[in-house]
């Protein structure tokens, strides 16, 4: 087989040995085909030099065979993201073992870490147990309730020590539905930041009594309004963020729990400029166990806007709409 590439020089390039085969660079003035090669072979028998190094590859000086090999080194350099699925857990014995066996069974690629707060019905035990049983689960255990968004940032902290690319955060009690990691993970490949939302397509919850809908539906009006962060969910926790945006945001200046802490996350996300998507899911009251909603919750969301309205951060942002 003969290979012709026009428009190459030959200096500096040494012809390539294929078995059964003959590679043969031309010079810029050469009356090569009008194509990029010419293939003259047995049935069946083609080699292709791409991956071989320089000075031996005579692909390096043709801007076709460039624009062929960094299409193929792109596609076979891309690999799969390292992620994380962090849950923070109290008083999740109920719920823990089937929500570990349901995320793997929808993204069985993924790691999951549990950050689980001294719970008292034993939720820690049966945390250990599974990590015994499954090298993918691992725990981390913490002296009392220290609030979920400490726990989140133990867990992005240990995700960084550890490479990974991708975290996940998710409810224990199955409000996030596991099938969606993959959506997530998938939009994460085009995304800093993408956030599980209640309210791209109207009103996406399940099961939750009147007050708390109306609650949850005008605080994330007020809080968008007063940070002017265009997320429509901001108070959302089902959320994967890119490992760039934890190495960016100062996570030991984080001192928010429940919603306020994912409104802080996604102000600096946003205000950091990264690239941040919303995409719709169904959320669902918890299936077992306790809520842990409390009026210092929501109290502590109230003001953090308005100090999050006033403080000085980069400014440059980009928020697609679904």
């Amino acid at each position: 087989m003969k290979i012709y590439f026009p428009g190459c020089h030959a200096g500096g390039v040494t012809p390539v040995s294929i078995p059964n085969t003959e590679v043969k660079p031309t010079r810029a003035d050469d009356t090569a085909p009008a194509r990029a090669w010419e293939s003259r072979s047995q049935p069946g028998l083609f080699y292709f030099s791409l991956f071989l190094p320089p000075p031996h590859n005579p692909f390096l000086h043709n801007p076709i065979a460039q624009a062929v090999a960094s299409a193929t080194f792109s596609v076979y350099s891309k690999r799969p993201m390292k992620s994380l699925v962090i849950v923070p857990t109290y008083n999740e014995r109920e719920n823990i073992r089937d929500l570990v066996r349901a995320i793997f069974q929808s993204a069985d690629n993924v790691n999951v870490l549990i950050v689980d707060d001294n719970s008292p019905d034993g939720t820690g035990i049966i945390a250990d147990e599974m990590a015994q049983e499954d090298n993918r689960v691992h725990v981390i255990h913490r002296p009392g309730k220290l609030g979920l968004g400490t726990a989140y940032v133990t867990g992005f902290k240990w995700a960084l020590e550890r490479d990974y690319d991708a975290v996940v955060q998710m409810d224990a009690d199955f409000s996030h539905d596991p099938g969606d990691i993959p959506r997530l993970l998938k939009t994460a490949e085009e995304y800093d930041l993408v956030i599980g939302s209640r309210y791209t397509n109207g009103i996406s919850v399940v099961n939750w009594p009147l007050e708390r809908l109306i609650l949850s539906y005008f605080a994330n009006i007020y809080a968008r309004k007063v940070t002017g962060v265009p997320i429509r969910d901001l108070t959302g926790g089902f959320k994967c963020i890119k490992r760039n945006v934890l190495e960016t945001i100062d996570l030991d200046n984080i001192k928010s729990d429940g919603y306020a802490f994912q409104i802080e996350i996604n102000f600096l996300a946003w205000k950091h400029g990264f690239k941040i998507k919303e995409i719709p899911i169904i959320f669902v009251e918890r299936r077992a166990g306790a809520s842990k909603m409390s009026k210092k919750i929501v109290w502590e969301a109230f003001w953090l806007v308005w100090k999050l309205r006033f403080s000085r951060v980069k400014s440059h942002k980009y928020v697609e709409k679904s």
